[in-house]
């Protein structure tokens, strides 16, 4: 009887040290906090996992934000005469990832977001479903919360692309910075 009462004790006491009391508690799936990121079945929802992949440096997000065939298009000012600047998905990855490391935080805010606009479809593929959608976006990006340099304020034209259930930015132009 003592030898089950001293397993019992022991199961009991090895159950509750299980417990670790410096782990964070499981979030409610119900609640709106939880879903930080999305299952990008809008171009909001796109935008949203752009923004917390900016926000948390994540660059396994930010890739899953972009479409394979993605194409970024800006001028480079820096220069006179001015250039422009064209390149693909993997040239951003790497830029990016190079801005995640190099810069402590990073904000972005989108201030306002364009009716979508629908443009013609790209050549058909067997994953393309639906159209290829088109919004202008202001933001406002802050470095290092704007200390060394100012927030920058622009306006970018998105164009997200449908595949399968999700959306992909296959498209960047910066048009204002």
């Amino acid at each position: 009887m003592i030898q089950l009462l001293v397993s019992i004790f022991f199961l009991l006491i090895f159950t509750v040290s299980c417990k670790n009391p410096f782990a964070p508690a499981l979030a409610d799936e119900n609640a709106s906090h939880s879903h930080l990121l999305t299952q990008q079945k809008t171009p909001e929802e796109v935008l949203t996992n752009f923004r917390y992949a900016y926000t948390f440096k994540d660059s396994l997000v930010y890739s899953e934000v972009l479409d394979s065939t993605f194409l970024f298009k800006s001028i480079d000012y820096n220069i006179y005469p001015p250039r422009p600047i064209e390149w693909g998905r993997d040239t951003d990855l790497r830029t990016t990832g190079g801005m995640f490391r190099y810069f402590r935080t990073l904000d972005v805010v989108w201030n306002t977001l364009s009716q979508a606009d629908t443009v013609s479809p790209p050549v058909s593929s067997p994953d393309f479903t639906g159209y290829v959608i088109e919004h202008h976006i202001t933001y406002t990006l802050t470095l290092d919360g704007g200390r060394a340099i100012p927030p920058l304020n622009g306006e970018v034209l998105f164009q997200f692309i449908q595949r399968g259930p999700r959306y992909y930015i296959s498209f960047w132009e910066d048009l204002k910075i």
